[in-house]
């Protein structure tokens, strides 16, 4: 069984986390993975690209010239597609990207997500910080002693709620709940930081 330790605000180690061999014990999915970023990814796309055709461009009421006897071809508009300023042939239009995968592909990929986190030794335990914060800095203390550079999401479930507050200012790092997290959001992160709450609620979602 894989084990990795909890750590306190010093970043001393207090306890050790005993990680079960089904999730974090084998290799990673990676198509799992790569079907669940590529449904997130989809879904923040605005898709509000939009041309006009040529029923909507103004102008080209009146045909350009004669039907017969010029000696060139029949025109109706000048707004056709063919004519510089015309309307635009198949271009893009307002549209809903997003789709969904089936419940048991999304539970697959956060699981696959957390043990990649671990393979990549980029998971990091830390206990409830239960002490109110009142300035950013106080907090910015924490994770300098845990040595994060980069990107670093934090699910600090059971923590007390001001360390959202003193936590917004800081760059390249995000808190989200336990409830919340998809395995796109802990890919695009560098850091996982967690606490054994977070862990719980993040397996009872894993094995719904």
């Amino acid at each position: 069984m894989a084990t990795l330790p909890i750590l306190d605000k010093k970043g001393k180690k207090t306890d050790q986390m005993d990680l079960s061999d089904d999730i974090f014990g084998k290799g990673v999915n990676q198509e799992v993975l790569h079907q669940a970023v590529v449904m997130y990814q989809a879904s923040l796309r605005q898709g509000t690209a939009s041309t006009k055709e040529r029923a909507d461009v103004r102008g080209g009421g009146k045909k350009p010239y004669r039907q017969k006897g010029t000696g060139r071809a029949r025109q109706g508009s000048i707004r056709a597609p063919q004519y510089i300023g015309g309307g635009v042939v198949f271009g893009p239009h307002p549209r809903d990207f997003s789709y969904s995968l089936p419940k048991k592909i999304r539970r697959a990929a956060l699981r696959e997500s957390l043990n990649a986190k671990f393979q990549a030794k980029q998971m990091i335990f830390i206990n409830e910080l239960t002490d109110k914060f009142e300035k950013t800095k106080d907090f910015a203390a924490v994770l300098k002693v845990l040595k994060l550079e980069g990107k670093t999401l934090a699910l600090l479930d059971g923590s007390d709620a001001s360390v959202v507050l003193a936590s917004r200012n800081i760059p390249c790092f995000k808190i989200l709940r336990a409830e919340d997290v998809t395995a796109h959001d802990i890919l695009r992160n560098k850091y996982l930081v967690l606490t054994k709450t977070a862990l719980d609620k993040l397996l009872k979602r894993i094995k719904a």
